[in-house]
């Protein structure tokens, strides 16, 4: 959260936008984040324009670890108010729980450009302390596996002394190359890990899939794309379910097996 010293910018809204946005406000204090989404779901049809309400549902999109939606709230936020310094935190918010650190440190040096406040230096510092950690651990990894690798290799020379009835690993050469080889294995395990662990950081950001064919602006503004609202053949309020369309060589042959 903010200092008490963050400048909060208030935007015009509607009477109906206002109860709806304190709706979802009490939620979010009660910790029902599924609920207050849909009040400002709700809002949000109404009034698209108030960056307020899209960074309020992109915090409780974050609560509920559906970090794309929330990332796409944040910019949405940043989007209809470039000079609003809690869009770029939101967003830095994100990025930092999905350890994208180096994203997040850009967003809350952006945020603390626009609005000099204690908290948002600290989330600075607190981002570049993980940024720093995060470079390390990953240059790292790779030579760790290695070292595992060659400490596995002596382990097998000295077991195949000591251990085995018959040593196989007499000649020097021999001994090197099977040391040599684990350690290489273990190198390249260490970076097939390292880049399992970037794609895993990456796949927190991307879109769910889509089962139903529903188009994310749609879902995203509580609207459902699975049904409509038709007056025709059924009168006022008649659900009309979408049926599944064939191509010209699928209705040919849906044809001939139904005249068999």
């Amino acid at each position: 959260m903010f200092g008490k010293d963050f400048v909060c910018i208030q935007y015009h809204q509607t009477p109906k936008v206002t109860e709806l946005r304190e709706r979802g406000n009490e939620c979010v204090r009660a910790g029902n984040y599924a609920e207050a989404i849909i009040h400002y779901s709700h809002a949000i049809k109404i009034d698209s324009s108030s960056p307020q309400l899209y960074s309020n549902r992109s915090y409780a999109f974050l609560k509920l670890q559906q970090y794309y939606h929330a990332l796409e709230d944040a910019n949405e936020a940043i989007q209809l108010d470039p000079k609003w310094a809690k869009g770029y935190f939101r967003r830095g918010e994100v990025e930092f729980a999905t350890s994208h650190f180096a994203e997040a440190l850009e967003s809350y040096r952006r945020a603390s450009q626009l609005q000099n406040d204690p908290t948002l230096l600290e989330c600075v510092l607190r981002a570049n302390r993980e940024m720093t950690r995060q470079q390390k651990v990953d240059q790292q990894t790779p030579w760790v596996g290695a070292g595992i690798g060659l400490i596995l290799g002596v382990l097998v020379v000295v077991g195949d002394a000591i251990i085995a009835k018959e040593s196989i690993l007499t000649h020097p050469v021999l001994q090197s190359m099977v040391t040599i080889m684990l350690s290489l294995l273990g190198l390249g395990l260490g970076y097939c890990y390292r880049m399992y662990i970037q794609n895993q950081r990456k796949s927190l950001l991307e879109p769910p899939l889509d089962f139903l064919g529903v188009e994310d602006g749609d879902t995203r503004n509580g609207v459902s794309g699975g049904r409509e609202k038709t007056s025709e053949g059924g009168g006022e309020g008649e659900e009309r379910r979408h049926h599944p369309r064939y191509n010209k060589a699928q209705a040919r042959q849906r044809y001939k097996k139904g005249k068999s």
